[in-house]
Protein backbone atom coordinates (compact mmCIF):
# COMPACT_ATOMS: atom_id res chain seq x y z
CA UNK A 1 0.00 0.00 0.00
CA UNK A 2 1.26 3.34 -0.74
CA UNK A 3 2.15 5.53 1.96
CA UNK A 4 1.40 9.22 1.17
CA UNK A 5 -0.15 11.95 2.82
CA UNK A 6 -4.17 12.02 2.48
CA UNK A 7 -5.97 14.69 1.40
CA UNK A 8 -7.15 16.96 4.26
CA UNK A 9 -10.79 16.01 4.54
CA UNK A 10 -10.37 12.04 3.45
CA UNK A 11 -7.51 12.39 6.67
CA UNK A 12 -10.42 13.76 9.15
CA UNK A 13 -12.32 10.64 7.67
CA UNK A 14 -9.28 8.24 8.61
CA UNK A 15 -8.65 9.80 11.89
CA UNK A 16 -12.12 8.58 13.17
CA UNK A 17 -11.89 5.45 11.41
CA UNK A 18 -8.53 4.74 13.22
CA UNK A 19 -9.88 5.84 16.73
CA UNK A 20 -12.35 2.95 16.49
CA UNK A 21 -10.71 0.28 14.63
CA UNK A 22 -7.22 -0.80 15.37
CA UNK A 23 -4.65 -1.75 12.84
CA UNK A 24 -7.40 -1.66 10.38
CA UNK A 25 -5.71 1.11 7.83
CA UNK A 26 -5.71 -0.90 4.64
CA UNK A 27 -9.02 -2.05 4.95
CA UNK A 28 -10.26 1.74 5.91
CA UNK A 29 -8.05 3.19 2.47
CA UNK A 30 -10.20 0.48 0.22
CA UNK A 31 -13.39 1.33 1.57
CA UNK A 32 -12.85 5.09 1.20
CA UNK A 33 -11.34 4.54 -2.19
CA UNK A 34 -14.26 2.71 -2.94
CA UNK A 35 -16.90 5.30 -1.41
CA UNK A 36 -15.28 8.55 -3.59
CA UNK A 37 -15.35 6.24 -6.37
CA UNK A 38 -18.98 5.89 -5.89
CA UNK A 39 -18.76 2.32 -6.13
CA UNK A 40 -19.47 -0.87 -3.67
CA UNK A 41 -17.59 -2.69 -1.34
CA UNK A 42 -18.05 -6.78 -0.23
CA UNK A 43 -16.12 -7.79 2.83
CA UNK A 44 -15.99 -11.57 3.46
CA UNK A 45 -14.44 -13.13 6.71
CA UNK A 46 -16.14 -14.75 9.54
CA UNK A 47 -18.26 -13.26 12.25
CA UNK A 48 -17.20 -10.85 15.01
CA UNK A 49 -13.73 -9.32 13.57
CA UNK A 50 -15.07 -5.73 12.80
CA UNK A 51 -17.24 -5.69 9.42
CA UNK A 52 -20.07 -3.89 10.50
CA UNK A 53 -17.88 -1.57 12.87
CA UNK A 54 -15.97 -0.58 9.83
CA UNK A 55 -19.30 0.11 8.37
CA UNK A 56 -20.91 2.18 10.75
CA UNK A 57 -17.72 4.30 11.55
CA UNK A 58 -17.59 5.51 8.36
CA UNK A 59 -21.49 6.18 8.03
CA UNK A 60 -21.03 8.19 11.19
CA UNK A 61 -17.92 10.55 9.81
CA UNK A 62 -19.21 11.50 6.96
CA UNK A 63 -22.70 12.63 8.16
CA UNK A 64 -25.40 10.70 5.51
CA UNK A 65 -27.87 8.59 6.46
CA UNK A 66 -27.19 5.05 7.79
CA UNK A 67 -29.54 2.17 7.15
CA UNK A 68 -28.74 -1.32 8.12
CA UNK A 69 -30.24 -4.64 6.11
CA UNK A 70 -30.03 -7.78 8.42
CA UNK A 71 -30.08 -10.47 5.76
CA UNK A 72 -31.83 -13.42 6.92
CA UNK A 73 -33.03 -16.60 5.15
CA UNK A 74 -36.87 -15.51 4.96
CA UNK A 75 -36.15 -11.92 3.60
CA UNK A 76 -38.37 -10.77 0.89
CA UNK A 77 -37.21 -8.23 -1.67
CA UNK A 78 -39.99 -6.01 -0.53
CA UNK A 79 -38.46 -6.03 2.85
CA UNK A 80 -35.36 -3.79 1.08
CA UNK A 81 -36.71 -1.94 -1.81
CA UNK A 82 -39.94 -1.06 0.11
CA UNK A 83 -43.53 -1.59 -0.47
CA UNK A 84 -46.72 -0.27 -1.61
CA UNK A 85 -49.72 -0.06 1.23
CA UNK A 86 -53.24 0.31 0.38
CA UNK A 87 -54.58 4.17 2.37
CA UNK A 88 -58.30 3.43 2.50
CA UNK A 89 -59.08 7.03 4.27
CA UNK A 90 -56.89 8.23 0.36
CA UNK A 91 -58.34 5.51 -1.51
CA UNK A 92 -55.05 4.57 -2.86
CA UNK A 93 -51.67 2.98 -2.38
CA UNK A 94 -48.65 4.37 -0.59
CA UNK A 95 -45.14 4.06 -1.35
CA UNK A 96 -43.19 2.78 1.96
CA UNK A 97 -39.55 2.68 1.76
CA UNK A 98 -37.37 0.00 2.16
CA UNK A 99 -33.77 0.43 3.85
CA UNK A 100 -32.52 0.71 0.58
CA UNK A 101 -33.33 4.39 0.44
CA UNK A 102 -30.42 5.43 2.47
CA UNK A 103 -27.10 6.80 1.37
CA UNK A 104 -24.65 4.63 3.22
CA UNK A 105 -26.42 0.72 3.54
CA UNK A 106 -24.66 -2.02 5.74
CA UNK A 107 -26.18 -5.19 3.82
CA UNK A 108 -25.04 -7.48 6.41
CA UNK A 109 -24.55 -11.40 6.28
CA UNK A 110 -26.03 -10.79 2.42
CA UNK A 111 -25.11 -14.17 1.56
CA UNK A 112 -27.65 -15.62 4.26
CA UNK A 113 -30.54 -14.89 2.36
CA UNK A 114 -31.65 -16.36 -0.84
CA UNK A 115 -30.88 -15.43 -4.58
CA UNK A 116 -34.20 -13.51 -5.35
CA UNK A 117 -33.78 -11.09 -1.95
CA UNK A 118 -29.89 -10.64 -3.07
CA UNK A 119 -30.73 -9.33 -6.49
CA UNK A 120 -33.27 -6.70 -5.02
CA UNK A 121 -29.79 -4.80 -4.82
CA UNK A 122 -28.52 -5.24 -8.36
CA UNK A 123 -30.58 -2.29 -9.87
CA UNK A 124 -29.89 0.14 -7.46
CA UNK A 125 -26.68 -0.67 -6.72
CA UNK A 126 -25.18 -0.65 -10.76
CA UNK A 127 -28.11 2.30 -11.63
CA UNK A 128 -28.93 4.16 -8.51
CA UNK A 129 -32.31 3.64 -8.94
CA UNK A 130 -35.30 0.50 -7.83
CA UNK A 131 -38.18 0.27 -9.90
CA UNK A 132 -40.88 -0.91 -7.71
CA UNK A 133 -44.58 -1.88 -9.11
CA UNK A 134 -43.59 -0.28 -12.57
CA UNK A 135 -42.03 3.08 -10.97
CA UNK A 136 -38.71 3.94 -10.66
CA UNK A 137 -37.28 5.58 -7.29
CA UNK A 138 -33.97 7.47 -7.71
CA UNK A 139 -31.99 6.49 -4.93
CA UNK A 140 -30.25 9.47 -2.94
CA UNK A 141 -26.86 10.51 -3.43
CA UNK A 142 -24.62 9.48 -2.16
CA UNK A 143 -25.21 6.05 -2.73
CA UNK A 144 -22.57 3.32 -1.26
CA UNK A 145 -23.25 -0.43 -0.16
CA UNK A 146 -21.15 -2.25 1.74
CA UNK A 147 -22.07 -5.54 2.13
CA UNK A 148 -21.05 -8.53 4.47
CA UNK A 149 -20.69 -11.66 4.24
CA UNK A 150 -18.82 -15.17 6.17
CA UNK A 151 -17.31 -17.10 4.34
CA UNK A 152 -19.29 -19.45 1.62
CA UNK A 153 -18.35 -22.73 2.95
CA UNK A 154 -19.98 -22.18 6.43
CA UNK A 155 -23.38 -23.90 6.70
CA UNK A 156 -26.58 -21.74 5.26
CA UNK A 157 -24.71 -19.55 3.55
CA UNK A 158 -25.76 -18.84 -0.61
CA UNK A 159 -22.89 -17.77 -2.96
CA UNK A 160 -23.60 -14.60 -4.53
CA UNK A 161 -23.94 -14.97 -8.82
CA UNK A 162 -21.19 -13.50 -11.02
CA UNK A 163 -23.78 -11.16 -11.96
CA UNK A 164 -24.08 -10.01 -8.29
CA UNK A 165 -20.37 -10.14 -8.07
CA UNK A 166 -19.26 -8.06 -10.42
CA UNK A 167 -21.97 -4.79 -8.95
CA UNK A 168 -19.18 -4.39 -6.39
CA UNK A 169 -16.07 -1.81 -6.89
CA UNK A 170 -13.83 -4.32 -4.81
CA UNK A 171 -13.88 -7.25 -2.40
CA UNK A 172 -11.65 -7.75 1.06
CA UNK A 173 -10.98 -9.34 3.86
CA UNK A 174 -10.31 -7.68 7.53
CA UNK A 175 -8.55 -10.96 9.09
CA UNK A 176 -7.72 -11.16 12.70
CA UNK A 177 -5.97 -8.82 14.46
CA UNK A 178 -2.15 -9.40 16.18
CA UNK A 179 -1.90 -10.00 19.95
CA UNK A 180 -1.15 -6.28 20.16
CA UNK A 181 -4.04 -4.59 18.64
CA UNK A 182 -6.63 -7.01 20.33
CA UNK A 183 -5.14 -5.64 23.71
CA UNK A 184 -5.80 -2.27 22.43
CA UNK A 185 -9.06 -3.09 21.29
CA UNK A 186 -9.89 -4.65 24.78
CA UNK A 187 -8.43 -1.48 26.19
CA UNK A 188 -10.80 0.97 24.50
CA UNK A 189 -14.18 -1.10 24.77
CA UNK A 190 -13.38 -1.74 28.46
CA UNK A 191 -15.47 1.29 29.69
CA UNK A 192 -17.49 2.86 26.72
CA UNK A 193 -17.35 2.11 22.73
CA UNK A 194 -14.78 4.46 20.77
CA UNK A 195 -17.79 5.10 18.16
CA UNK A 196 -20.07 6.75 20.50
CA UNK A 197 -17.82 9.49 21.19
CA UNK A 198 -17.59 9.90 17.37
CA UNK A 199 -18.43 12.76 15.37
CA UNK A 200 -19.03 13.90 11.53
CA UNK A 201 -16.27 15.38 10.14
CA UNK A 202 -17.58 16.08 6.45
CA UNK A 203 -21.22 16.67 5.24
CA UNK A 204 -23.18 15.15 2.65
CA UNK A 205 -22.43 17.90 0.22
CA UNK A 206 -18.59 18.18 0.74
CA UNK A 207 -18.68 14.24 -0.32
CA UNK A 208 -20.61 14.88 -3.23
CA UNK A 209 -18.21 17.01 -4.27
CA UNK A 210 -15.19 15.45 -3.64
CA UNK A 211 -16.64 12.28 -5.55
CA UNK A 212 -17.05 14.93 -8.20
CA UNK A 213 -13.48 15.93 -8.18
CA UNK A 214 -12.26 12.42 -8.16
CA UNK A 215 -13.72 12.44 -11.35
CA UNK A 216 -10.97 14.95 -12.91
CA UNK A 217 -7.76 12.92 -11.71
CA UNK A 218 -5.63 12.47 -14.64
CA UNK A 219 -5.53 9.09 -16.19
CA UNK A 220 -2.66 8.88 -18.83
CA UNK A 221 -3.19 6.55 -22.14
CA UNK A 222 -0.12 4.56 -20.48
CA UNK A 223 -1.61 3.77 -17.50
CA UNK A 224 -5.15 2.70 -19.72
CA UNK A 225 -2.59 0.88 -21.81
CA UNK A 226 -1.62 -1.43 -18.63
CA UNK A 227 -5.35 -1.61 -17.26
CA UNK A 228 -6.20 -3.45 -20.62
CA UNK A 229 -2.75 -5.20 -20.75
CA UNK A 230 -3.50 -7.10 -17.41
CA UNK A 231 -7.41 -7.82 -18.15
CA UNK A 232 -6.39 -9.40 -21.25
CA UNK A 233 -4.22 -11.52 -19.44
CA UNK A 234 -6.38 -12.94 -17.08
CA UNK A 235 -8.80 -13.61 -20.01
CA UNK A 236 -6.01 -15.66 -22.27
CA UNK A 237 -4.81 -17.12 -18.84
CA UNK A 238 -4.57 -20.82 -19.15
CA UNK A 239 -6.03 -21.41 -15.54
CA UNK A 240 -8.83 -18.68 -15.72
CA UNK A 241 -12.31 -20.15 -16.73
CA UNK A 242 -14.25 -16.42 -17.18
CA UNK A 243 -11.58 -13.43 -17.33
CA UNK A 244 -12.21 -10.02 -16.41
CA UNK A 245 -14.95 -7.68 -17.91
CA UNK A 246 -14.77 -4.60 -19.72
CA UNK A 247 -16.92 -3.88 -16.43
CA UNK A 248 -13.60 -4.94 -14.68
CA UNK A 249 -11.46 -2.68 -16.70
CA UNK A 250 -13.49 0.36 -15.71
CA UNK A 251 -13.79 0.01 -11.90
CA UNK A 252 -10.24 -0.51 -11.65
CA UNK A 253 -9.79 3.22 -13.80
CA UNK A 254 -11.84 4.28 -11.43
CA UNK A 255 -10.38 2.85 -8.51
CA UNK A 256 -7.26 4.20 -9.05
CA UNK A 257 -8.20 7.69 -9.60
CA UNK A 258 -10.03 7.48 -6.41
CA UNK A 259 -7.09 6.07 -4.77
CA UNK A 260 -4.68 8.42 -5.90
CA UNK A 261 -7.13 11.51 -5.13
CA UNK A 262 -7.01 9.80 -1.89
CA UNK A 263 -3.61 10.19 -1.69
CA UNK A 264 -3.47 13.85 -2.50
CA UNK A 265 -2.58 13.44 -6.26
CA UNK A 266 -4.61 14.74 -9.22
CA UNK A 267 -2.78 11.75 -11.51
CA UNK A 268 -2.54 7.99 -11.44
CA UNK A 269 0.61 5.59 -11.27
CA UNK A 270 0.90 2.20 -12.10
CA UNK A 271 1.32 1.42 -8.33
CA UNK A 272 -1.74 2.54 -7.65
CA UNK A 273 -2.92 0.20 -10.39
CA UNK A 274 -0.67 -2.54 -8.84
CA UNK A 275 -2.18 -2.02 -5.54
CA UNK A 276 -5.97 -2.12 -6.18
CA UNK A 277 -6.30 -4.79 -8.99
CA UNK A 278 -5.89 -8.18 -6.46
CA UNK A 279 -8.90 -6.59 -4.70
CA UNK A 280 -10.69 -5.78 -7.98
CA UNK A 281 -10.46 -8.06 -10.34
CA UNK A 282 -10.01 -11.06 -7.87
CA UNK A 283 -13.80 -11.80 -7.33
CA UNK A 284 -14.43 -11.13 -10.96
CA UNK A 285 -12.77 -14.04 -12.21
CA UNK A 286 -13.42 -17.49 -12.38
CA UNK A 287 -10.71 -20.41 -12.20
CA UNK A 288 -10.76 -23.54 -13.66
CA UNK A 289 -11.04 -26.78 -12.12
CA UNK A 290 -7.56 -27.58 -12.26
CA UNK A 291 -6.74 -24.79 -10.65
CA UNK A 292 -8.58 -25.32 -7.44
CA UNK A 293 -7.72 -28.69 -7.42
CA UNK A 294 -4.08 -27.31 -7.02
CA UNK A 295 -5.03 -24.54 -4.35
CA UNK A 296 -4.35 -21.96 -6.32
CA UNK A 297 -6.70 -18.95 -5.62
CA UNK A 298 -7.88 -15.76 -7.59
CA UNK A 299 -5.63 -13.23 -5.54
CA UNK A 300 -2.76 -15.18 -6.20
CA UNK A 301 -3.23 -15.56 -9.77
CA UNK A 302 -3.80 -11.79 -9.85
CA UNK A 303 -0.37 -11.62 -8.17
CA UNK A 304 1.22 -13.71 -10.48
CA UNK A 305 -0.58 -11.85 -13.86
CA UNK A 306 0.67 -8.01 -12.49
CA UNK A 307 5.08 -9.86 -12.22
CA UNK A 308 4.16 -10.69 -16.26
CA UNK A 309 2.84 -7.60 -16.87
CA UNK A 310 5.47 -4.85 -17.86
CA UNK A 311 4.83 -1.30 -16.50
CA UNK A 312 4.68 1.58 -17.84
CA UNK A 313 7.73 3.73 -17.00
CA UNK A 314 7.37 7.54 -17.54
CA UNK A 315 6.56 10.45 -15.57
CA UNK A 316 2.82 10.95 -14.82
CA UNK A 317 1.64 14.27 -14.31
CA UNK A 318 -1.06 15.94 -15.99
CA UNK A 319 -0.27 18.07 -18.81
Amino acid sequence: MITETLQPKVAKVMENIEKVMIGKRREAVLSLTALLAGGHVLLEDVPGVGKTMLVKTIAKSVSSSFKRIQFTPDLLPSDVLGVSIYNPKAMEFEFRPGPIMGNIILADEINRTSPKTQSALLEGMEEGSVTIDGYTYKLPQPFFVMATQNPIEYEGTYPLPEAQLDRFLLKMKMGYPTAEEEMEVLTRQEKVAPIESLDSVITTEELIEIQNQVKNVFVDASIKEYIIAIVRETRNHPQVYLGVSPRGSIALMKAAQSYAFLHNRDFVIPDDIQFLAPYIFAHRVILRSEAKYEGISAEELIYSILTQVQVPIKRYVKG
